[in-house]
């Protein structure tokens, strides 16, 4: 079984399907990225690697699995996705002008 296959199967032993609308899915990604985001704050990152891993790993998820299921909802399949938005992210940061930059491809000389 894949991960898409395990989110689905934990979802509707649920029954849960009927409150994950596309909407709904966007607002709950963004709620657990700022929760994961929160564990950082006002702390370095190396902080949080050593006291927050085990919270980090459980807000990511919660991300990932929310995504997952907003792609599902919208019939995209994330490797295409992901490898189209790679794809022109190459061609928007040519390595021989961002390798070690970190500037924004619209200031990139």
């Amino acid at each position: 079984m894949n991960t898409m296959d395990k989110i689905n199967k934990f979802r509707d032993d649920r029954d849960w399907r009927q409150f994950h609308n596309e909407k709904d899915l966007a607002i709950s990604i963004t709620l657990e990225a700022a929760e994961l985001l929160e564990l950082f704050q006002w702390k370095s990152p190396a902080e949080v690697r050593e006291s927050s891993i085990e919270r980090i790993k459980e807000e990511l998820a919660d991300v990932l699995i929310y995504s997952h299921m907003l792609a599902s909802n919208l019939d995209l399949d994330i490797d295409e996705i992901i490898e189209a938005k790679l794809e022109k992210n190459n061609i928007k940061y040519p390595v021989d002008k961002s390798k070690g930059n970190k500037e924004k491809y619209t200031e990139l000389s």
